[in-house]
């Protein structure tokens, strides 16, 4: 299993969560901002786990 991939995803969303997070806290923006996040993340899995074959534990 490559995990650089991951490893790379993780450092980007280290270094980028505190603007994601002021963004999706900011008291002037609209109220779906934080169910774009969750939305990303669910797709983002679900990606993840498509590329994993059915023999695959």
């Amino acid at each position: 299993m490559n995990t650089r991939p991951l490893i790379l995803l993780l450092l980007v969303f280290y270094v980028f969560s505190p603007t994601l997070f002021n963004w999706m806290i900011n008291p002037s923006g609209s109220w779906y901002r934080p169910y774009i996040i969750w939305a990303v993340v669910i797709v983002l899995a679900y990606f993840v786990q498509g590329r994993r074959g059915s023999d695959e534990l």
